[in-house]
C-alpha cells in the first residue's frame, strides 16, 4: 500500500486527543470515495512517527487484518497505534463491523504489546452532528 507520510505537514505531530487525530487526517481523507484504513504509528511520547495506509476497501467497506495493521507498527518500532478510517457516506457512526474489527485489533495488540489507543472514524459535520468524527475510545470500545 502507498504510504501516507507525505501528508504529514508538521514534523512528528503530537496526538493527545481524537480532535488532534482528526485534524491531521482530515486533509488526507476528505475527498476519498472508498473506505481507507490508516495506521498512525506513535512513539513513546505520543508523536506520529509514520502514517501507513493499511487497506483500501470497496465503496462502503474495507477488509482489515491484524497483519496489515501491526506490520507497520513493528517496522517502525511503535509503542502504540491509532487506527483511522473514513466513511465516504459522511456518517462517522461506527458499524457493528467497525466495532468487531476494533475489538479484534485491540486483542491482537495486547499479544504484541502494541497498544491500540483509539480508532477514529472520519465523516462530515452536519447541522445535527457537530463533529466530523467518532472516537471508539470515547465510546469505550478500545479497552
Amino acid at each position: 500500500m502507498e504510504q501516507a507520510d507525505k501528508y504529514i505537514t508538521e514534523s512528528r505531530p503530537h496526538v493527545g486527543s481524537a480532535e488532534d487525530v482528526a485534524r491531521i487526517m482530515r486533509p488526507i481523507t476528505q475527498d476519498m470515495t472508498q473506505e481507507v484504513m490508516f495506521v498512525l504509528c506513535l512513539d513513546t511520547k505520543g508523536c506520529v512517527s509514520h502514517i501507513h495506509e493499511a487497506t483500501k476497501g470497496l465503496l462502503d467497506r474495507s477488509q482489515i487484518h491484524a497483519r496489515e495493521v501491526f506490520h507497520a507498527a513493528i517496522l517502525h518500532a511503535s509503542s502504540s497505534i491509532i487506527l483511522v478510517h473514513n466513511h465516504p457516506s459522511g456518517n462517522p457512526d461506527p458499524s457493528s463491523a467497525d466495532i468487531r474489527c476494533t475489538k479484534k485489533l485491540v486483542e491482537a495488540g495486547k499479544i504484541l504489546e502494541i497498544k491500540v489507543m483509539d480508532h477514529i472514524i472520519l465523516g462530515r459535520k452536519t447541522e445535527d452532528r457537530k463533529k466530523d468524527y467518532v472516537s471508539l475510545q470515547e465510546l469505550g470500545q478500545c479497552n
